[in-house]
C-alpha cells in the first residue's frame, strides 16, 4: 500500500520517473511502459510495484491541486466565483463531493494537512 503523501513540512520522496512514451508504442494495447519486455519476474514485480506508487503519488498530488483550485474558485471574495453545482459540472463531480473538495482545498491553503474533519473521498 501507498505512503500517506506528505505534507508542506514533510520532504517528498520520489517515486519511479513516470516518462511519457512515444506515440507508437503507446498506440500499441499491449505496451505498457515497457513492461511487457520484462522476462524476470522479480523484476518485473519491482518495476510494476514502483509504477504503481509513482501513479498512486500522482493521484494524489493531483487531488490536493483539484481541492485547492476548487476552493479558489468558491472563493467568496472572487467577484467571479462559482458555486459548488458550477464546480461539481466543470470538474463531472457530485455537488456534495465539490462542497467536500472546497472544503479540503481551503484546509490545505490554510496550511492544514487536509485531514480535519473533511475527507473528500
Amino acid at each position: 500500500m501507498a505512503e500517506p503523501t506528505p505534507r508542506r513540512n514533510e520532504p517528498r520522496l520520489r517515486p519511479a520517473p513516470l516518462l511519457f512514451e512515444p506515440a507508437a508504442a503507446a498506440a500499441d494495447p499491449e505496451h505498457f511502459f515497457d513492461l511487457e519486455s520484462i522476462d524476470d519476474p522479480r523484476a518485473l514485480l519491482d518495476r510494476a510495484t514502483e509504477l504503481t506508487q509513482a501513479f498512486r503519488a500522482a493521484a494524489d498530488r493531483a487531488l490536493e491541486f483539484q481541492a485547492m483550485a476548487a476552493a479558489q474558485l468558491a472563493d467568496p471574495r472572487r467577484f467571479d466565483r462559482l458555486t459548488p453545482a458550477d464546480i461539481a459540472e466543470r470538474a463531472e463531480w457530485t455537488e456534495d463531493y465539490a462542497k467536500k473538495m472546497v472544503e479540503f482545498g481551503r484546509d490545505l491553503m490554510r496550511g492544514g494537512d487536509g485531514r480535519g474533519d473533511v475527507d473528500p473521498v
